[in-house]
C-alpha cells in the first residue's frame, strides 16, 4: 500500500511536470509536452552543472546530444553517406547511387542556437538521406563550428566558406552537381546562417556559378525586437520560449548573459539608441510587413528611453551577416530568384520568417511561403519514430516536394 501511494505521488508530480496549458490549435499537443519536457530537463540539468562551476550549460547539453544521437556516417543502397572537410568544415555528405549524371545539390545549415545539434544527428541523418534519395540530389551536411567556444562571427565564416566550397569547380567535378541546380537551406539558426550566405555570395562577382534557390524553414532573423506580435502570442510555448531564444543570442553574440533582461524588455531598441537608426527600424515594423490577420490584437513595445548603449556595446545587433532582416533592398534583389520560406504558427519566430518573405517579395525575389498552423518551432525535425508528428511529417514532405518542384 505504501509503494502504491509513493507511486500515484510520483506518477502525479510527473504529470505536473510534463503539463503545460498550449494553444487549442497546436498538432499533438501531448507529444510537444513531452518533448519540451525532456529539454527542460536538460537545461536545467545544465543550468545546476554551470552554477557549480563543472562546465558550460549548453557543453553539458551538447555532450548528452552527442551521446544519445550522433551517429557514424552510413551508407546504404541507395545512398552513399561519407563524412568530409568542405573548405574546412566538417560536412556530412549524402550522395545518391544512380539516377541522372548530374545531380541537384543542397548545402544544408541545422538549427540548434549556434549552439547545439549537428548534422550527424539522427534527426538530421534521416533528414538529409530523404532528401538524397528523393531528390537524386547530393546533399551537404555542413557542422559549423558552436558557441560558447566559438561567437560570432566564426559561425558565419564557417557557412560561407562551406558554401563557396560547395559552389567550386572541384567540389561541383566531384561529386557531379549540376551547377545551374543549387541551392542553400537550413533550420532556425541554420535558416539564419543560409539567408546570410545568400546575401554574401550575391554581392560576390567573382563567383562563376551561384544558388539558384534558398530554402529557409522557421529562421531567426533578427534580436532587435524581442515583442513581434508572434513573440507576444507564443513567449510561453514550446520548445523555442522567448528567453531562450534572447540567450542563445547573446551567446551567438558572444555578448554578457546579463544583457538578457534588457533584450527581453526591448531596452536595446528603445528610441534613444543612438546606433539604431530609423532606416534599420522600418526593416522589421511588423505593423507594416504583415497582414492584419497576423498582427490581431497585438501592439509594438517601443521604448522611447531604454538602456543607451547596448547597440555600441554588441554591434552585431545591427550587422545584416548576423541579422539578415536587416540587408538593404539592393542585396535582397540580388539573393537567388527562388525562396522558399516555412513559419509555423505557434513559434516565436514566426514573424522573422513572414517579414523576411514579404521583404524578399517587395525586392522581386519570387517567394514561396509555407505555413503551419498547427506549427511549432522545430516542427520539421520531429518526422521519425519515436518523436514524430504529424506536422513533423507534412512540413518535411512539403519542404521536399518544394525542392523538387523548384530545383
Amino acid at each position: 500500500m505504501k509503494l502504491r501511494w509513493i507511486g500515484s505521488v510520483l506518477l502525479l508530480a510527473a504529470a505536473y511536470y510534463v503539463y503545460l496549458p498550449l494553444p487549442s490549435g497546436v498538432s499533438e499537443p501531448w507529444k510537444l509536452m513531452l518533448l519540451d519536457a525532456l529539454f527542460r530537463s536538460c537545461m536545467h540539468v545544465g543550468d545546476v552543472a554551470h552554477a557549480l562551476g563543472v562546465c558550460h550549460r549548453v557543453s553539458l547539453i551538447s555532450q548528452v546530444v552527442a551521446w544519445v544521437e550522433v551517429i557514424g556516417p552510413r551508407s546504404c543502397p541507395a545512398v552513399d553517406v561519407s563524412d568530409i572537410l568542405l573548405g574546412g568544415v566538417p560536412t556530412r555528405v549524402f550522395r545518391p547511387i544512380g539516377g541522372q549524371k548530374l545531380k541537384r545539390g543542397v548545402v544544408y545549415f541545422h538549427g540548434g542556437g549556434w549552439a547545439l545539434a549537428s548534422g550527424r544527428m539522427r534527426s538530421y541523418d534521416l533528414l538529409s538521406r530523404k532528401m538524397a534519395e528523393d531528390l537524386d540530389a547530393v546533399i551537404m551536411s555542413v557542422d559549423y563550428r558552436l558557441a560558447p567556444e566559438v561567437v560570432f562571427p566564426g559561425q558565419y565564416e564557417d557557412a560561407v566558406a562551406a558554401s563557396r566550397a560547395f559552389l567550386s569547380a572541384g567540389v561541383r567535378e566531384r561529386y557531379g552537381l549540376d551547377p545551374q541546380r543549387l541551392c542553400v537551406s537550413g533550420d532556425s539558426a541554420g535558416g539564419n546562417l543560409a539567408a546570410a550566405v545568400a546575401q554574401e555570395l550575391a554581392l560576390d562577382s567573382s563567383l562563376e556559378v551561384r544558388f539558384k534557390a534558398q530554402a529557409l524553414v522557421y529562421p531567426v532573423l533578427q534580436a532587435l525586437d524581442f515583442h513581434t506580435a508572434s513573440y507576444q502570442q507564443n513567449h510561453d510555448v514550446p520548445i523555442l520560449y522567448r528567453p531562450v531564444m534572447a540567450r542563445f543570442w547573446l551567446q551567438y553574440l558572444g555578448a554578457d548573459p546579463a544583457l538578457e533582461p534588457l533584450l527581453l524588455a526591448n531596452n536595446h531598441s528603445s528610441l534613444d539608441q543612438a546606433g539604431l537608426p530609423a532606416a534599420h527600424r522600418s526593416k522589421l515594423d511588423w505593423t507594416a510587413l504583415l497582414p492584419a490577420g497576423r498582427r490581431k490584437h497585438y501592439r509594438p513595445v517601443v521604448r522611447a528611453t531604454g538602456s543607451p548603449g547596448v547597440v555600441d556595446a554588441v554591434p552585431a545587433l545591427t550587422d545584416a551577416r548576423a541579422a539578415p532582416l536587416l540587408a538593404e533592398r539592393g542585396v535582397l534583389a540580388r539573393t537567388p530568384r527562388w525562396a522558399y520560406v516555412m513559419t509555423c504558427e505557434f513559434d516565436v519566430l514566426r514573424d522573422d520568417g513572414l517579414m523576411y518573405a514579404r521583404r524578399l517579395r517587395d525586392a522581386g525575389v519570387e517567394v514561396t511561403g509555407d505555413h503551419y498552423e498547427d506549427g511549432f518551432h522545430g516542427c520539421m525535425v520531429f518526422a521519425y519514430p519515436p518523436v514524430s508528428s504529424s506536422v513533423g511529417r507534412r512540413s518535411m514532405d512539403n519542404y521536399i516536394r518544394w525542392l523538387d518542384q523548384n530545383l
